[in-house]
């Protein structure tokens, strides 16, 4: 019942509550990204959802304009000459990834679940695939971003997201929202607070 009905409430619920009470916040950002530098406040990349569907992933824009696109931050050589002044504290405090609000509450993504993958990490669309990772909504956050995130090795995040898709349940949900919250705040495992661990991936 809950995965078919009750997740979906709560995701239209809460995130319409956290638009509305966060909103001049969402002001306050927009207007410091614009002042900072020169390019749109939010950032669109193409993603990974639900059975391998694709669409726009919503951010707010951390980086130059002219940084490559479609290639993770961590695999650029120097990934401070492309963040903005304002994308690093949005990146460590996470407020970057606000705007998936938005898609949240139209059904593109839920609150919990896999993190959504770039396009071409086909790789990883095929690994998940193993263990049905591919066919629930991805998430704002997520049994492996609760489990380590930036510093754990792409199989690790696999098997987390494995067991979330065939475990999927409210009292998990609830689990990850309020470990998320905790992982936040601590900035742990958070790849621009926590130094990656030699020999892991993204």
């Amino acid at each position: 019942m809950y995965r078919k009905f009750g997740k979906r409430i709560c995701d239209i619920v809460l995130s319409g509550l956290a638009i509305l009470l966060l909103s001049p916040l969402f002001a306050v950002l927009s207007l410091w990204i614009k002042l900072d530098s020169e390019g749109p406040v939010f950032f669109r990349q193409k993603r990974i959802g639900i059975h391998r569907t694709t669409f726009d992933i919503l951010k707010f824009r951390t980086m130059r304009i002219d940084a490559p696109h479609d290639v993770p931050t961590h695999l650029f050589s120097d990934p401070d000459r492309w963040i903005t002044r304002a994308g690093k504290v949005l990146r460590k405090t996470s407020l970057d990834e606000l705007p998936q609000l938005f898609q949240i509450f139209s059904g593109k993504m839920s609150l919990v679940g896999p993190r959504p993958a770039l396009w071409n990490e086909t790789k990883l669309v095929r690994e998940r695939e193993k263990v049905g990772a591919n066919d629930v909504l991805p998430g704002l956050t997520g049994l492996a971003q609760v489990n380590g995130r930036d510093i754990i090795s792409r199989a690790q995040k696999v098997r987390y997201d494995g067991i979330y898709a065939q475990n999927l349940s409210f009292s998990m949900d609830v689990s990850c929202l309020w470990k998320t919250v905790k992982v936040v705040f601590t900035g742990r495992g958070n790849r621009d607070v926590d130094k990656p661990r030699r020999g892991k991936d993204a």
